[in-house]
């Protein structure tokens, strides 16, 4: 079996809700090794709610989400933590420690997580740094980066522990459309030298088309997936005529 066909992810017949209030019904789908692999849907779809329960910080109303293979759904206790240690998570702001250095802000984890002397801890949070393309910066304050740069501290972060699936919360959010590319070069870059599996929650149409490998789509009305493909194949082929407009960026009524 390929990377690319290992399935990483299944989420199965996955049921999520907020005070007695389903958001999310029955939500079917695998994600495979080595693919950039993007949620979208419109706003109050579920968007959010899918990437928490797939990261285990809320538990199921029903099914499961099994990461390699192991339920994250229901694991307890060093098992949890386990499956926890697979994956690493970035959020919008980056979520730096404002009163840690960058290169401090990397070596968190390891310092936390693994029993490595502090000069291994050292090099290994330079290294993270110069696979996001922060060299040199490890002295700085997050506060004296950019917003870009603030995102590449996080997601070096994300990477401390080596894990093969990292997540991404809107990872283009607040960035100019430079910055913004620069950013997909940089996701495309680890998932093809690194061989990351990403799951990235996203409405940016450009990072879609440049990085997906494959997209789901989200309804609100239904509560599940709607579309599912390559961005192209939705734009182009989707039998869903408000899933065709979405990727093509059109109004939902003709003036």
């Amino acid at each position: 079996m390929s990377e690319r066909q290992k399935t990483i992810i299944c989420v199965r017949d996955l049921t999520a809700a907020y005070d007695g209030q389903a958001i999310l019904k029955r939500v079917n789908f695998e994600v495979y090794g080595g693919e950039v692999f993007i949620i979208v849907g419109g706003s109050g779809s579920g968007k959010s709610t899918l990437l928490k329960h797939m990261i285990g910080l809320h538990r199921p109303a029903s099914g499961q989400v099994l990461i390699d293979g192991q339920d994250i759904t229901a694991a307890e206790g060093q098992n949890r933590l386990a499956i926890l240690r697979k994956f690493g998570v970035t959020y919008q702001s980056g979520a730096l420690f404002g009163s840690m250095t960058v290169l401090e802000n990397i070596c968190l984890p390891l310092e936390e997580f693994t029993d490595l002397p502090p000069e291994a801890v050292r090099l290994i949070g330079l290294m993270k740094l110069a696979q996001v393309g922060l060299e040199g910066f490890g002295h700085y304050m997050p506060s004296e980066l950019s917003g870009g740069m603030q995102k590449r501290a996080g997601i070096a972060r994300s990477m401390a522990l080596d894990p093969e699936l990292l997540f991404l919360d809107e990872p283009s959010a607040g960035l100019d459309p430079v910055t913004s590319a620069e950013l997909d070069d940089l996701i495309l870059s680890l998932a093809r030298t690194l061989r990351i599996t990403f799951v990235v929650v996203t409405h940016e149409l450009a990072s879609i088309f440049a990085i997906a490998d494959r997209v789901i789509m989200l309804d609100k009305e239904t509560k599940g997936i709607v579309a599912m493909g390559t961005p192209r194949e939705l734009r182009d082929h989707s039998d869903n005529p408000w899933v065709r407009r979405f990727f093509s960026r059109q109004p939902a009524r003709e003036t």
